[in-house]
């Protein structure tokens, strides 16, 4: 693992840290190592944005940092299932360009997560790992749509007698 990356993990670490210590607002999104010694495996969660068919929902991301970073990009999965067209439904895997093709050292892990939650709200419909969900955009029924991506978020991010 190298020194560059790990000093630049640690203290992308602290300033979430401080952030939170200076905030009483819950974040929409919200991440951390898994383990504090361990800089290249980090864990969090997204929460749906208000006034979208996501709102309410709360979804385990998990975040792995490859030993070149920042130069390379991470890899970001969701854990918790989510209906969404770049967002594979069984892996998690994310495709996103900034995650890809477009990533440059100043982007950040919080800023990445940022730009996936934004993703949420602004489906890529010509680059899917979801295509029964990037379809029902194709065809322009927003409410299908909708209906489809709240069920499947009730079905499992948002919580019911206080599980997520």
């Amino acid at each position: 693992m190298s020194l560059a990356s790990t000093k630049r993990l640690a203290k992308e670490y602290r300033a979430l840290e401080k952030e939170a210590e200076n905030s009483t607002v819950i974040r929409d999104v919200d991440i951390a190592p898994v383990e504090e010694y361990d800089m290249f495996r980090w864990t969090g969660t997204i929460r749906g944005a208000p006034d979208t068919p996501y709102e309410g929902g709360v979804w385990k991301i998990d975040i792995k940092v490859p030993p070149t970073y920042p130069l390379q990009p991470p890899e970001i999965r969701f854990v918790t299932k989510i209906c969404h067209p770049n967002i594979h439904f069984t892996t998690g895997e994310v495709c996103l360009d900034i995650l890809k093709n477009h990533w440059t050292a100043a982007w950040t892990l919080q800023s990445a997560c940022i730009a996936v939650l934004a993703l949420l709200s602004d489906p890529e419909i010509d680059s899917p790992l979801n295509i029964d969900a990037a379809n029902v955009l194709r065809f322009n029924d927003k409410p299908a749509y909708d209906s489809l991506v709240k069920y499947f978020a009730y079905k499992y991010a948002i919580s019911k007698d206080g599980d997520t």
